[in-house]
């Protein structure tokens, strides 16, 4: 599909943004090929303290180079989402493994379906492309957030993804490391965005190039961040679940002592009425908590969806103020 034909208006500012670290290898070509797929956006490089002259390189085939300081993806993406004006960004990783021109059909959908964010689905070219244990990890915790938040992805964890200016511009990133793929999949579920998935290829990283991530360490913290994103978006059924929980304890251990002072008279066990009378105390103010939460809960939602409707849907034509004295990816 020819980008340029699904661009329904003048000006559209498209960026293109590599967070990188140590990608010496594959950073060059990463920028020649978006460069050659989209030969209108602005490359963007954030090089997170490389060694290994990934900046230099990425300067010398096109790219515009700057240095995010705090360490992990989150980080970085915070800052190119604070930085770079646009009104279609592209990330992507710079390792090599995405194919480049998919982000025209992506681009394409977005403006077209009027959609927020088009997330890439990998389908490997090899079998070195997507490690066993790798892919059976985004399945367990694509599978866990369709449980928690409802079902829009089958690839959760894809680091090659397309969004309008209003998704970059009322996305609050909280994360530093890789869990920044899960925040990006929780905003859009909470605030109900019209979002879609493109098939690509996958590919291996080239010779030279290694991967960041850690299997287990990673993975562990990406379910942290589901749990904890889930406590945060939705604390009435967090706390009320925890909170039902006590209370089943409570009752399960009043139980003999309720029988025994029915039939005897007496209590005999007393600390454990007090333990019971405790948790029971507990489950009611864990599920206070959460009404008080769920309340606070909303009103940031709120806010959130006032910054998102703040700025013009994709595919509409820039506002006067937006569209005039703005190069393409510009970077203020």
């Amino acid at each position: 599909m020819d980008l340029r034909l699904a661009t329904p208006g003048p000006g559209l500012r498209i960026a293109v943004l590599v967070p990188c670290y140590n990608e010496r290898a594959s950073i060059a070509k990463v920028v020649a090929d978006f460069r050659a797929a989209l030969p209108d956006a602005a490359v963007h490089v954030y090089d997170n303290n490389s060694t290994d002259g990934t900046a230099e390189a990425a300067r010398t085939a096109g790219a515009v180079v700057r240095r995010a300081t705090p360490q992990g993806k989150g980080h970085v993406v915070r800052r190119m989402f604070s930085d770079v004006e646009a009104d279609v960004y592209v990330l992507v990783d710079g390792d090599s493994t995405y194919d480049a021109p998919s982000a025209r059909d992506m681009i394409a959908r977005l403006l077209e379906e009027h959609l927020d964010m088009v997330v890439a689905v990998r389908r490997p070219e090899g079998a070195a492309a997507y490690r066993r244990g790798h892919r059976l990890g985004n399945r367990l915790l694509t599978g866990v957030v369709r449980q928690m938040f409802g079902t829009a992805f089958s690839d959760m964890l894809s680091g090659y993804r397309v969004f309008s200016r209003r998704f970059v511009k009322s996305f609050p990133v909280l994360s530093g490391g890789f869990e920044i793929e899960t925040e990006l999949t929780v905003h859009a579920l909470e605030l109900d965005m019209p979002v879609g998935e493109v098939p690509t290829p996958y590919y291996a990283r080239p010779d030279g190039s290694e991967s960041k991530l850690a299997t287990w360490r990673d993975g562990f913290r990406i379910l942290r961040t589901i749990v904890k994103l889930y406590r945060v978006e939705r604390p009435l059924a967090f706390f009320a679940g925890a909170g039902l929980s006590l209370a089943v304890l409570s009752v399960g251990l009043s139980v003999p002592v309720i029988v025994t002072f029915l039939e005897q008279g007496v209590v005999p066990r007393l600390p454990t009425a007090v333990l019971s009378t405790g948790l029971m105390i507990l489950a009611f103010l864990s599920f206070t908590c959460g009404l008080v939460l769920d309340t606070v809960t909303r009103g940031r939602r709120e806010i959130k969806l006032l910054a998102y409707l703040a700025q013009p849907a994709p595919g509409d034509r820039p506002r006067p103020a937006e569209a005039s004295g703005t190069d393409p990816g510009d970077v203020r």
